[in-house]
């Protein structure tokens, strides 16, 4: 258990049946009236930000988080596949717990899976990737003063865009929690 005063950034808590991680806390004291903390809370499993103020003694449950590095193995058609890679012991998760983060994750590299009371609720990927770009358009010459960007599509099959300056067969790396191109490698 953890009051509303020790509340920290990061901290998750169990709230109201859902699970919550502080986004955002903020302890106010008004010169009339007993104080409160008032906080945003991101809900972990669905993604949504909501506001709400606690009074400083009032008690939540703190949520106990697993991640565990897994090795994404392939997809076949709706479910996933991944691999513990300590015990070997496989798992299938469902297209909607896996949403759009494996977009940039080839087959083989490792993810964080996360957990709470043994439910997996989000798969997260490495930070950045560096992927193949198999289609991509030719950049015009002279079109480089305003710094434009152009479509591509590297080998996971999902498209961003890119600097005129970079052709197909270039390897890049990407930034996977905005899925924003960062350099050539």
């Amino acid at each position: 258990m953890i009051s509303a005063g020790e509340f920290r950034n990061g901290v998750t808590i169990e709230y109201e049946g859902n699970i919550y991680q502080i986004i955002e806390f903020q302890h106010v004291k008004p010169g009339k009236g007993a104080a409160f903390v008032r906080t945003k809370l991101k809900n972990i499993k669905s993604g949504g930000v909501v506001e709400k103020t606690f009074r400083p003694t009032e008690k939540c449950e703190t949520a106990h988080i697993d991640r565990k590095d897994m090795q994404y193995l392939y997809n076949d058609g709706e479910l996933y596949n991944f691999m513990d890679n300590e015990t070997y012991e496989q798992i299938a998760l469902n297209k909607d717990v896996v949403g759009d983060s494996l977009k940039f994750v080839k087959e083989n590299e490792n993810c964080k899976i996360a957990s709470y009371k043994g439910q997996v609720f989000s798969v997260e990927p490495p930070l950045f990737v560096e992927l193949l770009i198999t289609e991509c358009e030719p950049g015009v010459k002279g079109d480089t003063a305003t710094g434009a960007t152009k479509p591509c599509t590297v080998e996971t099959g999902a498209t961003l865009n890119v600097p005129l300056f970079v052709n197909q067969g270039d390897t890049i790396k990407i930034d996977t929690r905005t899925g924003e191109y960062l350099s050539r490698v």
